[in-house]
């Protein structure tokens, strides 16, 4: 049989059509990712290196973040190898590494690295830091500054136990609305406060387990910079990070850090009571 004749027309029809449904692909694939995306914030957890158990904190704070449903969250082990572009995904860094104490690593950030950490931050992003996150940069004035306080000469903790957290009279949508809390940890005492930083919150630690008897603020926000910085010096460990106190407020500072606003609510099940506190930490 004769082969029929191809009409030109067919093809440019047939060509049109596939670029067509090609289109409706990529926009329905485009689209799903963003619907993916919607809502979270992403964060990078700076870990690797602490003079408290990182491999086991940055797991449990990795895991109180994602929780919520907010967040998309990654971790550098490698801190110190951190190039200019690796910050440019992410809406809030947060430290959970440290170079304080004997034998610890002694890498540092190239001027170009810290100049796009500024940059970056400039732009409306934020610096959590988590317990002794800010015991790292202290040649830095910026970084301290947005990490609101840090160990230094003077500074010192008791043993751990329950004690009572209260909330500051300084307002900020971060603890708007939360009660006083109790919670069993290490509690700095003579934190080096950043210049204008913002204290949230206090705990007086107990002379019976060598605390200094007198209120220690231990939660900070500051703003420095165009960018948003929030400390939290609770966390010791994953004990610790089991109170749903402390989950709230990692979740809700970070958030603000993020964006500049709080939707997250706190946790239904509050640690009110010393009792409430015990509980958590078994």
């Amino acid at each position: 049989m004769a082969e029929l004749a191809r009409n030109p027309l067919s093809d440019v029809v047939g060509f049109w059509r596939f670029m067509n449904s090609f289109r409706a692909c990529l926009i329905i694939v485009t689209l799903s990712c963003m619907a993916t995306a919607a809502g979270r914030a992403r964060v990078l957890i700076l870990s690797g290196a602490n003079n408290h158990d990182w491999k086991q904190t940055t797991p449990a704070i990795r895991a109180a973040l994602e929780e919520t449903g907010r967040f998309e969250v990654d971790v550098e082990e490698n801190v110190g190898a951190m190039k200019p572009e690796a910050f440019a995904p992410y809406a809030a860094i947060l430290g959970n590494y440290n170079t304080y104490g004997e034998g610890a690593p002694q890498e540092t950030w190239s001027a170009e690295t810290r100049k796009a950490f500024l940059d970056h931050i400039a732009k409306g992003r934020g610096l959590v830091i988590i317990h002794a996150g800010s015991s790292v940069f202290y040649d830095w004035p910026e970084f301290q500054k947005l990490a609101c306080g840090t160990w230094k000469d003077g500074t010192g903790h008791g043993q751990i136990h329950v004690n009572q957290v209260t909330f500051t009279s300084q307002e900020s949508p971060i603890t708007r609305g939360l009660a006083p809390f109790w919670i069993r940890d290490e509690f700095w005492q003579k934190i080096l406060v950043a210049p204008g930083a913002k204290a949230l919150a206090s705990v007086t630690p107990d002379p019976a387990f060598a605390g200094s008897g007198i209120p220690e603020n231990i939660l900070f926000t500051a703003e420095s910079g165009g960018g948003r910085g929030f400390a939290l010096f609770l966390g010791h460990d994953t004990t610790t990070m089991k109170n749903t106190a402390w989950k709230t407020l990692l979740q809700r500072g970070t958030e603000w850090a993020a964006t500049g606003e709080v939707t997250l609510p706190p946790a239904t099940d509050w640690p009110s009571t010393k009792e409430d506190a015990e509980r958590m930490a078994r």
